[in-house]
């Protein structure tokens, strides 16, 4: 199947990352085996609960992931210096978008087995993919589904506990020549007392999903819930008070994905989402304050590709949202919003000899019954030259501008007063980024580079102000930013070495004296470095390590020192005499670094773990 240069390029880094699910559907082996073998980080599992599909992104050098009590307890994902609303997360051709914050976009019920990626879509593909995510999207897709399973039970420090169940059965079909119908399932829990004081969490996940596949067609029935209780000091406001939260998520979801002509496909994708929050401000005093949420997101999404010929093709993607909420703290006038976005990027591709140049012109349209619309400008040049010896380089420039609106809790709370206040004069957020990567694949080793340069207009922050009795306050912000990556991978005979480093500069104007600290915009790294390893030294043992090191902007809401350190450690055993049995010893944040990844918020402390895991 011949593909356009972005796809063939690993997904290592989010500036050039390729929307292999988007536009591939056909070789899915393929595609997963591209995403393994540049993998960012060493570790694929969490080591304080079960797997999600945000888990170990913390390690991840395409994102930035800010935690409260761990990733999977509370996790604003950011993409090049953006915030947590700035970052979409896309299962099939849709985005899970929550209406009341994008605290919760991350809050997927579906097992990670049944997904592919996560791929990381920034510039170009962000703005022809995404949904009301204006810097990035982290993107999934269906996996086929395969005869087998696993059972695991973990126990650690902090009076950790851990059961998981995952089950698969794929069978031929004799009514129906050359389709398999296919069955999985999933059932995971977790609860600890927590890294620190007051940061206990209980968890549970069930997911379920039929599928039926061909050589050219996937069509999968998802259903997933999930129940999440944490706490955790400071976990939204920076008054010292011991807050809580309890969650529940339920996604209903149908996927079909088609090949069909000579290298053209298509996807459309359907859910159904409910999300329940319940907020206690203090645990001792649970009347002080408490709110409770109930959001509801429909939604219907159809992205693909259609060659017209070997050098002319278009991608599209289209999606509608419709959203309401139900709240004790909103001000009931509003709570509910219809979203609309089409976005066509044609494709023109000059073919000569060992290289190809493609060219990508297009542009996409976002609405909604309340707010303005807007027509944002999409367009890059590639050029991939492939040697005779196996080696490649990829050399490209993007252009791309991509807008969306604010969140319930930014504009629809009280303007005067509260834990959280409002601004009713939010107004759509618009982002213009310029990028310019390389990326040299050689035999054992890959380099990837890029630099950009992105201006956001009136993007929604969340800001204190020290004299004030609110918790935070959404303000609107320009921001520049300016970002330099370089992500290098080097492959061994029984090792494999992954390396990373980011640096992002700001200038930024509210419009606004009285704003003391940043949440979230001014909330990123200037410098960072991540390190991973995986080694092999017999059958019997494998290392994996991974490291992130950062120097934080400074923050007057940050306790503590703006450095930070953080490192994850497993060592996986594989005894010759059990068939199918690993055990796995882990650690998170070997060192007990205590940075406040969100300022103001305590950071997570050591956890140690001893699981074992058994698969058929």
């Amino acid at each position: 199947m011949n593909r356009t240069p972005h796809l063939i390029i690993p997904a290592i880094l989010c500036s050039v990352t390729a929307f292999a699910n988007a536009n591939t559907l056909s070789d899915e082996s393929a595609i997963e085996k591209i995403t393994v073998e540049a993998s960012p980080t060493a570790n694929k599992l969490p080591v304080g609960t079960f797997d999600s599909p945000i888990s170990n992104l913390e390690y991840d050098p395409r994102v930035d992931l800010q935690s409260r009590n761990m990733a999977e307890a509370q996790a604003d994902v950011t993409i090049r210096g953006g915030i947590f609303e700035n970052t979409g997360f896309r299962v099939g051709s849709v985005t899970l978008l929550d209406p009341q914050s994008g605290h919760y976009f991350a809050e997927i019920p579906i097992a990670p087995q049944m997904l592919t990626g996560p791929d990381v879509l920034t510039g170009a593909d962000n703005a022809l993919y995404g949904m009301n995510s204006s810097v990035g999207t982290v993107s999934f897709g269906w996996k086929p589904i395969i005869t087998g399973g696993s059972v695991s039970l973990g126990t650690g420090t902090n009076d950790f506990n851990l059961q998981s169940i995952h089950a698969a059965k794929n069978t031929q079909l004799d009514s129906l020549a050359n389709y398999t119908l296919g069955f999985e399932g999933e059932y995971s829990h977790s609860q600890s007392d927590g890294t620190i004081d007051n940061g206990d969490h209980g968890f549970s996940r069930a997911s379920a999903r039929v599928q039926l596949a061909s050589e050219h067609s996937q069509t999968d029935l998802f259903f997933g819930s999930q129940d999440k209780f944490f706490g955790w000091p400071n976990l939204y406001t920076p008054f010292g008070v011991n807050e809580t939260e309890d969650l529940e998520t339920r996604l209903w979801m149908l996927n079909h994905k088609q090949n069909y002509a000579d290298n053209s496909n298509f996807e459309v994708s359907a859910y159904y989402r409910t999300h329940d929050d319940h907020y206690i401000y203090s645990r001792e005093n649970p009347s002080a304050f408490e709110a409770f949420h109930k959001s509801e997101v429909k939604s219907f999404g159809l992205s693909g590709r259609h060659a017209q010929s070997d050098a002319l093709a278009i991608n599209y993607s289209a999606q509608f949202i419709d959203d309401s909420i139900e709240s004790t703290t909103l001000e009931n006038n509003f709570t509910s919003r219809k979203y609309y976005k089409l976005s066509i990027l044609p494709q023109y591709t000059i073919a000569q000899k060992n290289q190809q140049l493609t060219f990508r012109l297009g542009a996409a349209y976002d609405d909604t019954n309340r707010d303005d619309a807007e027509v944002s400008a999409i367009g890059d040049i590639t050029l991939n030259t492939q040697n005779s010896d196996g080696t490649a380089q990829t050399l490209y420039l993007s252009y791309a501008q991509a807008s969306q609106v604010a969140g319930y809790t930014a504009i629809g709370g009280s303007d005067s007063g509260g834990l959280f206040r409002s601004n009713y004069n939010l107004e759509r957020e618009t982002t213009s980024n310029l990028e310019l990567g390389l990326l040299l694949e050689e035999q054992s080793w890959q380099l990837n580079s890029a630099i950009f340069y992105r201006k956001d207009n009136n993007l929604t922050d969340w800001t204190f102000n020290f004299d004030s009795t609110s918790a935070r306050f959404a303000n609107p912000v320009d921001i520049d930013t300016a970002g330099v990556e370089f992500l290098a991978t080097k492959h061994f005979d029984t090792a494999k070495l992954i390396a990373s480093y980011t640096y992002l500069h700001k200038s930024e104007n509210y419009g606004a004296a009285d704003i003391d600290a940043s949440f979230y915009a001014l909330n990123f790294p200037d410098h960072r470095l991540t390190l991973g390893a995986v080694y092999n030294p017999t059958d019997i043992l494998e290392f994996r390590i991974d490291n992130e090191w950062r120097t934080q902007h400074k923050n007057s809401l940050r306790n503590g020192n703006d450095n930070a350190l953080f490192t994850q450690l497993t060592l996986k055993i594989t005894p010759p005499q059990l068939s199918n049995l690993f055990i796995t010893l882990a650690a998170d944040n070997l060192w007990d670094e205590s940075f406040e990844e969100i300022p103001g918020t305590p950071g997570r402390g050591e956890q140690y773990t001893l699981s074992a895991t058994y698969s058929w």
